[in-house]
């Protein structure tokens, strides 16, 4: 600000000295100074109101420029009502007395030369931040670095280490594979020969939304020539944390070199939330907490958080709450399997829209605790599509899972029953649209199989690896979420819908990745142990039934499970069954019973005459 009032001083100065040639008469100069500190004063008043000084001018743009403008035409007006109406001057003329106006061609070359000079100020301490790859100011220490990714990510990038040369990092050019230009060295297939011809302390991947297949090919180069590789955050991860681009920059994780394509953020996704009461049950797991996250950007007009845990509901509270200052947010301790409490909830909240992620879902542990699987995972399931049916819920999302297909657990078991749950609660509640949602394992949920093999190589192994054959589906929280939230759209009453989990990842090629990634050898610092499957562990995941057809629908990565319908009394006389059974404790009946009613899908129809819904 004390810069520009210097220089609208200079510039109204030497509006007078050209418009009078260098000798200004008295009586303008007189004027001159007499308006002088209005002039100034009264400038940068106008450019504070036109928002002139909201950022540094090492930030100027084209918006800034045009703000200068707009401040430079009412600092201009401002002066003509100050010397008209506050300051008149009335002098002799031919005419008699008239008053003494600052002169047109004064006015017109003091706006001209005040833009001028604030412009080419902004314009030069803009120049001394952001220069070309070669600028002068980079330190002589600085690590070279090589970006991957020619396009607006990777300009970014470059600019953003540029710009703050204290990070020590001076970028050399790019790599892409559809871009050339002078800075664009090669493709990611000539890295081989780009690592060694400019020899990058660094390299930087920048492309938030590639495919694994590149980021793999990129890491495998960078590894035979011992240069380390950052990347910058995937688009999910861009949303939920800062602006600044250079401090979000991670290592390449495992999870980034799967060989799947990311899916594509969509900015439409959870539109039909806003405004409205949303109610997630399990909001403190590692599926509803991200659940949260999401429904929280779109702003709804209530988000209740349920749980049982007190430690995870506090944490996802305390993130919406506090670092992402989410004011909608109302969290309730309560077990889903408490009826009466969960119709209290319902009463006093009154959702409109409700997903249920609440479950136990580690295999294991439910093969050894039948009761409380089948108690948490399907009959409180059942209870919940009940009391939302009755509260009158527009929509209810259920998170099911590829292990209730063709089930072989208690677990799997107990979800296919839920499935069942919301078929039924459709038919009964045909005012509420009731979907259940399948997918894969998700990367970096808490008993997923990464974070296990990252414990065993930090303990220095052996990797355990139940079936050398063994494969999975894989996608990443954010995504499986997205992707749920979107079919929670889709739906209009029974639905069950299969996310599209790109290709089964081999759990043998995972494990030895994950050991490279820590800078180890298979076999010779950490090895990997074959331990043989569990008991109903399958050597691959599906997706569909053998009695369902996959059906396309209008959203991209979600598909359809087409199937017989079932007649909503025989799903009752089997929760009914079932839930004697839970009541009598009978765990080795209950874990017989389950296994055949879900694994017995096709009788129903058979029953009711169904066709494919």
């Amino acid at each position: 600000m004390a810069l520009d009032a210097g220089l609208v001083a200079l510039a109204y100065y030497l509006a007078y000295w050209f418009r009078f040639d260098g000798e200004i008469p008295a009586r303008y100069s007189d004027l001159f100074w007499r308006t002088l500190a209005f002039a100034v004063c009264g400038s940068v008043l106008c450019f504070v109101i036109v928002g002139m000084y909201r950022h540094w001018m090492r930030y100027s743009s084209q918006r800034e420029y045009l703000k200068i403008a707009e401040g430079v035409v009412l600092a201009v007006l401002a002066l003509i009502g100050y010397v008209v109406i506050v300051q008149p001057v009335l002098i002799n003329s031919s005419e008699g007395l008239r008053p003494l106006t600052v002169p047109s061609g004064v006015l017109l070359v003091f706006g001209l030369l005040t833009g001028a000079l604030l412009t080419g100020t902004r314009y030069a301490v803009h120049f001394f931040y952001v220069r070309p790859i070669t600028g002068w100011r980079v330190r002589r220490d600085a690590r070279s670095v090589l970006i991957v990714g020619a396009g607006d990510g990777g300009h970014l990038l470059q600019n953003e280490l540029v710009k703050n040369p204290e990070l020590g990092l001076r970028p050399i050019g790019f790599v892409d594979d559809n871009k050339t230009g002078r800075d664009v060295f090669g493709t990611t297939y000539d890295l081989d020969e780009v690592l060694a011809d400019y020899e990058p302390d660094e390299v930087m991947i920048a492309i938030p939304s590639a495919p694994g297949e590149l980021r793999g090919r990129v890491v495998s180069a960078c590894r035979e020539h011992g240069v380390p590789v950052k990347t910058v955050p995937t688009v999910f991860e861009l949303l939920q944390g800062g602006s600044h681009l250079t401090r979000q920059l991670r290592e390449v994780r495992v999870e980034d070199v799967l060989g799947r394509n990311p899916v594509t953020m969509e900015k439409s996704v959870g539109g039909y939330l806003t405004g409205r009461r949303v109610l997630v049950t399990g909001a403190g797991g590692s599926i509803g907490s991200e659940l949260c996250r999401q429904i929280a950007r779109v702003n709804p007009s209530r988000l209740v958080l349920v749980d049982h845990s007190e430690a995870n509901l506090f944490e996802i509270e305390r993130e919406l709450v506090d670092e992402r200052h989410v004011k909608t947010t109302v969290s309730v301790l309560a077990d889903v399997k408490d009826e009466e409490r969960m119709r209290e909830v319902f009463a006093q909240h009154q959702p409109e829209v409700v997903f249920h992620a609440a479950a136990y879902k580690h295999v294991g542990l439910m093969e050894a605790n039948p009761i409380e699987a089948v108690r948490n995972n399907a009959l409180a399931t059942r209870t919940l599509t009940e009391i939302s049916g009755e509260a009158g819920v527009v929509s209810f999302v259920l998170i099911s899972t590829d292990k209730a297909v063709a089930p072989a657990t208690v677990m799997g078991a107990s979800k296919a029953l839920a499935e069942w749950a919301v078929e039924a609660a459709n038919a009964r509640f045909p005012e509420t649209a009731f979907c259940a949602v399948r997918f894969g394992n998700v990367l970096g949920s808490s008993g997923s199989v990464v974070p296990i093999f990252r414990r065993q190589i930090a303990a220095g192994g052996p990797v355990t690896v139940t079936d050398p054959e063994m494969t999975r589906f894989f996608m990443t929280i954010p995504e499986a979420v997205q992707l749920v939230i979107r079919s929670g759209s889709l739906a209009r009453g029974g639905e069950v819908y299969a996310l599209d989990m790109g290709e089964p990842v081999s759990i043998m090629e995972l494990a030895k990745q994950m050991i490279e990634f820590s800078g180890l050898k298979v076999g010779r610092d950490i090895g990997i142990t074959i331990v043989g499957r569990r008991p109903g562990e399958k050597l691959h995941e599906q997706l569909f039934n053998s009695y369902e057809t996959p059906e396309p629908t209008p959203a991209e990565k979600i598909r359809r499970a087409a199937r017989p319908s079932v007649e909503p009394a025989w799903v009752e006389y089997v929760f009914d069954k079932v839930g004697l059974l839970v009541a009598e404790g009978d765990a080795a009946a209950l874990a017989a019973a389950v296994s055949e009613f879900s694994t017995g899908r096709t009788a129903p129809a058979e029953r009711s005459g169904g066709t494919a819904s």
